[in-house]
């Protein structure tokens, strides 16, 4: 079973910035495409951003273009969630999950591995 750990969540205020990671054991995020999902309470999990097994091809939802950015350090076996000017919409539970495949992604059934999460509260 693959554990995934994400850190760096917290409460902000809106405006401010936060740096999501994702840990992975091995070297799954230099084979296999990963992404940051989250879920609001009262709502559906939807996605934020995914990357390939490369790095080469990344995907930003629209809610959030502009403002995040998805990026990973495979040599440390971590991948990232910039998050810039947030606002309160962007409260949440962040997933991060890894795929069986180097493809992206941007549908939630596509992801094999869970993290269990991180709590991101903005305020306004």
């Amino acid at each position: 079973q693959v554990q995934l750990v994400e850190s760096g969540g917290g409460l902000v205020q809106a405006g401010g910035s936060l740096r999501l990671s994702c840990a992975a054991p091995g070297r799954l995020f230099s084979a296999y495409a990963a992404g940051w999902f989250r879920q609001a309470p009262g709502k559906e999990r939807e996605v934020v951003a995914t990357i390939n097994w490369s790095g080469d091809s990344t995907y930003v939802t629209d809610s959030v273009k502009g403002r995040f950015t998805i990026s990973k350090d495979s040599a440390k076996n971590t991948m990232y969630l910039q998050m810039s000017n947030l606002n309160p919409d962007d409260t949440a539970l962040y997933c991060c999950a890894l795929r069986s495949s180097g493809r992206s992604s941007p549908n939630v059934d596509d992801y094999r591995y869970w993290g269990q999460g991180t709590k991101v509260t903005v305020s306004t």
